[in-house]
């Protein structure tokens, strides 16, 4: 018998989309992360950042699941992730 939603332990997932492309059609997957598209150049730039992240969250002994957003926001920027600019922040 299935179980109630709310006794179901929750995943937390990255996931990366090449959108530029030079006709090959590129997957990637890791324990908490999913990879699709993208050049080569840009498929192994989303790998690499996605396999330092997860170096980072366990040398802190933590996952995706347990890290805090802001926590998050500080890893995924030393690995070379930055949030574009939003102008109406100013």
């Amino acid at each position: 018998m299935p179980q109630p939603a709310q006794n179901k332990k929750r995943k937390t997932l990255l996931v990366g989309i090449g959108l530029d492309s030079d006709g090959h059609k590129r997957v990637t997957t890791g324990p908490n992360f999913a990879l699709i598209g993208g050049s080569r150049e840009t498929h192994d730039g989303m790998t690499e950042k996605a396999l330092k992240i997860n170096e980072k969250l366990k040398a802190r002994g933590k996952s995706l699941e347990t890290v805090s957003g802001e926590e998050f926001k500080d890893i995924a920027a030393s690995v070379g992730l930055v949030k574009e600019h939003d102008p109406s922040e100013n």
